[in-house]
């Protein structure tokens, strides 16, 4: 235990690590590894994406502590064996694996999706995205592939942040977020159609070109098409010699471990969990392994189950005046809805 890794300085990693760092012994130091040099709230890349927050706004400073060691640099390859992981400069070794390097977009096979579109997935890619979208001319036509939560909220930040835009947000399903209540779906359409976005419902995204989009037998020219229709773990989790579940996600034990290398676990979107990825799933689970790990450091005995991670429900934007949210089986709607999420938000920074 004197030596834990862990991969990626997302919502998982900065809240095992928040959870940890009280209960480490003397000897033992955390080696946070990351590309970027502070912890990006992917919850807001969308705002930033459509200009409506800078940079500053959507980061947060990694554990200012002496205990943990900041590695700066691009994961290649997990070698889970030899207990290394191998940077694109250097190569480096660990008694406890904290994977939490998140997950990117996956298309699905349909031709021209990853060369064409745009996307949210990561700070550097929502950044490339807004200077697309600063260059678009009024009038231009934008088309969202993907009705989820990220989807939805492209959608309606790029409506407030550019009224001159031709906004087309194309929906695989017959009606907007189908897992929620009808309520909670008529009002996000309602907000849509009020707000001069179109809805394109029982969409199925065959072909993309550079400016050009095939659904179904339709085709629709776009100067611009943003992707939020699904993820798949990172590549160098995907390469791994181990059992994946639903979605190539990583199978774990109770404990999130992964099964033979019970030294590794596995935290946030790469891990076949009960629930959806999200932030909030990844923090539960961060907070278990942390729980798990300071057992194993004073060698007690671990519980036969770990407590269910539980889900407090679902947060989203539409601009920054209104929004949605269900939680705990209630559907809250409009201004509170967006106060709640500014809310956990401003929280979550306070916190960190």
């Amino acid at each position: 235990m004197k030596n834990i890794v862990c991969l990626g300085g997302g919502y998982g990693n900065m809240r095992f690590i928040q959870r940890i760092l009280p209960k480490l012994p003397p000897d033992s130091t955390i080696t946070l590894v990351d590309k970027n040099p502070f912890h990006g709230l992917k919850t807001e890349y969308y705002a930033l994406a459509a200009g409506t927050k800078s940079e500053k706004k959507v980061r947060v400073d990694f554990p200012d502590d002496d205990k943990v060691n900041i590695i700066y640099d691009t994961i290649k390859s997990i070698k889970l064996e030899e207990n290394e992981v191998i940077l694109e400069n250097s190569t480096i070794g660990y008694d406890t694996l904290i994977i939490g390097l998140g997950c990117e977009d996956k298309y699905h096979g349909v031709p021209g999706a990853s060369e064409y579109t745009y996307s949210i997935q990561t700070l550097r890619q929502s950044r490339t995205t807004y200077e697309k979208i600063g260059s678009l001319t009024p009038g231009a036509k934008v088309g969202i592939i993907g009705a989820g939560l990220s989807g939805i909220e492209v959608a309606s930040e790029l409506r407030e942040a550019r009224s001159d835009l031709t906004i087309k947000l194309f929906d695989r399903g017959d009606r907007i977020l189908p897992m929620y209540p009808a309520r909670l779906s008529a009002y996000v359409k309602r907000w849509f159609d009020e707000n001069d976005v179109a809805v394109v419902p029982n969409a199925n995204i065959v072909k993309v070109e550079t400016d050009k989009v095939y659904n179904n037998n339709e085709s629709h020219d776009l100067d611009m098409i943003i992707w939020t229709a699904g993820v798949q773990p990172a590549e160098a989790v995907r390469e791994l010699p181990v059992e994946f579940g639903a979605g190539g996600r990583v199978v774990l034990n109770q404990y999130h471990q992964i099964p033979n290398f019970e030294n590794a676990y596995v935290v946030g979107d790469s891990a076949a969990l009960e629930h959806a990825p999200s932030a909030q799933v990844a923090e539960g689970q961060a907070e278990q392994i942390a729980e798990v790990i300071d057992l194993l450091i004073k060698d007690k005995t671990l519980p036969t189950e770990m407590p269910e991670i539980k889900m407090q429900g679902i947060l989203g934007s539409l601009g920054s005046k209104e929004g949605f949210a269900y939680l705990k089986e209630r559907t809250v709607t409009g201004r509170i809805a967006r106060m709640l999420k500014s809310g956990v938000l401003w929280m979550y920074k306070l916190g960190n």
